[in-house]
């Protein structure tokens, strides 16, 4: 069930928490959102907006053997992935957020990446983290930087405001990312 203006309104500033492999298990990739919208905020799931195609990608690119639905995210350690975002505080949209919100969660980022481990880094959203990490020419894509003992892949927000990525494209990128992690 949709949640209702009222819900979402409500879910304003709310945290979802990490979905995470606990300390130990195999942790093939770490992925980063920017932050959680009201959507997700009222229903306590990552990327749960109808239009979001974060679940749709990680599917079709063969990192899990169905289509996932944001409401069984606790599968995801199952799968050897993760979902954390850059910043935690619920918004309407992601330009809501300060430059130092963003640096922070950059901070907050690899530090979570040096207790968990995972193999790769994925930061969903190109503009957010050359913000957070002071990268302004980032592309997506593989990156030359590690952060502790994560490689570092850029990928495309999933959001569906950012119509210039196909989901087949996305798919793809993300395709690219899942062989690297198996190798």
């Amino acid at each position: 069930m949709r949640p209702t203006k009222a819900e979402l309104e409500a879910a304003r500033d709310r945290v979802i928490p990490d979905v995470l492999p606990p300390v130990g298990e195999v942790f093939r990739v770490l992925f980063c959102g920017i932050n959680p919208g009201l959507y997700s905020g009222a229903t306590g799931h990552h990327f749960a907006r109808p239009g979001n195609r974060f679940w749709p990608a990680l599917h079709r690119s063969g990192f899990t053997d169905r289509l996932l639905s944001p409401s069984e995210q606790h599968l995801l350690p199952g799968f050897g992935l993760g979902i954390t975002n850059l910043a935690h505080r619920t918004t309407a949209r992601a330009d809501e957020l300060t430059g130092e919100e963003l640096r922070e969660g950059g901070r907050r980022l690899i530090e979570l990446v040096e207790r968990h481990q995972p193999r790769y880094l994925a930061v969903a959203g190109v503009t957010a983290y050359r913000t957070a990490f002071a990268r302004p020419r980032t592309a997506i894509g593989p990156q030359d930087e590690a952060f502790g003992p994560a490689r570092l892949w850029v990928l495309p927000n999933p959001s569906g405001l950012n119509a210039h990525w196909t989901l087949e494209r996305m798919a793809g990128e993300f395709a690219r990312l899942r062989e690297a992690a198996e190798a």
